[in-house]
């Protein structure tokens, strides 16, 4: 019991000290170079080459070194790449873990022009399943709810992959 107490006292006491975790709230510009499938994408930021990983939803797989090209991953890469058109400029939002194990910076993005909020797209119209992995949990509502319209409405991979 005194060791499950520990990490919530670390955690208060570092909001206290006004060092929380990474947050949504930090926000960088940066330039789309390449989308690499549905849901990964190099940006440069600050002038530097970057490989981001689309939080909160998850693309058939296209590119996987171990698994076959899965039903819709084609298509979504070809969605992902009709909203981020080489040069576009975005902005990205962090939450609060900043990388996955494959060392991709964790991002919401957002395109500069409209402000829309590609994430959000691509689960809306049927490109993606909606993914969220604890703790980067801040759009958790608008993801679960984009999903349910998706699929209530059979869009993309909701028809096109049935079984």
């Amino acid at each position: 019991m005194r060791s499950s107490r520990l990490p919530r006292l670390l955690l208060i006491l570092l909001f206290l000290a006004g060092c929380t975790p990474q947050s949504k709230s930090e926000v960088d510009n940066g330039t789309v170079i390449e989308v690499i499938d549905g849901d990964t994408v190099d940006l440069s930021i600050a002038g530097h080459r970057q490989r981001v990983r689309l939080i909160g939803i998850d693309t058939p797989e296209t590119k996987h070194p171990t698994k076959p090209v899965e039903c819709y991953g084609p298509e979504a890469t070809t969605f992902t790449e009709s909203l981020l058109a080489r040069g576009t400029k975005i902005h990205i939002e962090r939450d609060t873990e900043a990388r996955d194990t494959y060392d991709r910076l964790l991002v919401y993005l957002f395109r500069d022009s409209d402000n829309m909020f590609i994430n959000l797209e691509i689960v809306l119209q049927g490109y993606a399943h909606m993914l969220t992995i604890e703790p980067n949990l801040a759009y958790l509502d608008r993801f679960v709810a984009a999903s349910r319209d998706a699929q209530s409405n059979n869009r993309g991979l909701w028809q096109a992959c049935r079984g």
